[in-house]
């Protein structure tokens, strides 16, 4: 279908580059960006501020449904009228967001509003775990992104400067056994996937790579 949104899609785990690379995939494209991973850190986000466990799924998912959420342009995330920006990334968060992702009808909720917001604009350069498996199987590109696991644990360790390395690495070897574990949209590189280990290439490199594959 000619209507159908130009999706560059980049999937890949935790510390692997995804964001930083969309980022620059997106300035050289044109294509407006969106972090779906931050979609999923706002709900855990919410649900920890309403005092909610995440662990109940019901309760998180009935948070999801009605969520009023803003992703700016600029990196900006608003939730229900809040500046999540800097929380989202913080370590509650990131502890309870894999939890909460694997919640079937929280996952099916950003779905709808990750395919509605590719819609509205016609495209973009979305990057997440699951864009090009399940969320866009018929995007124009299809990215799968990955790093030695002490590569991506020593990106993450530079991010978050208040939690030792040994933390982070730990923290990663758990959610990735959680992201490739769960029974809806696991973590995984979709068969026609164009996969690129970042672990010695510089942005500038894996955006050029990126950009020929995409012709």
């Amino acid at each position: 279908m000619s209507d159908a949104p130009r999706v560059i899609a980049i999937d890949g785990p935790a510390g692997s580059g995804k964001s930083t690379v969309a980022r620059a995939v997106s300035e050289r494209t044109g294509l407006p960006y969106l972090d779906t991973g931050a979609m999923y850190r706002s709900v855990a986000f919410s649900a920890l501020r309403a005092g909610v466990d995440p662990d109940d799924a019901e309760l998180v998912a009935n948070l999801a449904a009605g969520m009023e959420l803003q992703m700016g342009t600029d990196g900006t995330v608003t939730v229900d009228g809040a500046d999540a920006t800097i929380e989202i990334r913080g370590p509650e968060v990131t502890r309870a967001v894999s939890i909460v992702a694997a919640i079937p009808a929280v996952r099916s909720e950003m779905r709808s509003r990750q395919r509605a917001w590719a819609t509205e604009r016609g495209g973009g350069v979305m990057e997440g775990r699951d864009i090009g498996t399940v969320v866009f199987p018929d995007a124009v590109l299809k990215v799968y992104l990955d790093a030695k696991p002490e590569v991506r644990a020593a990106r993450r360790s530079k991010e978050v400067e208040d939690l030792s390395y040994e933390t982070v690495a730990s923290d990663l070897a758990r959610r990735d056994a959680l992201d490739q574990g769960r029974e809806d949209s696991p973590l995984r590189e979709a068969d026609d996937a164009f996969v690129i280990d970042t672990s010695d290439l510089t942005v500038e490199q894996i955006v050029d790579t990126i950009l020929e594959a995409l012709g």
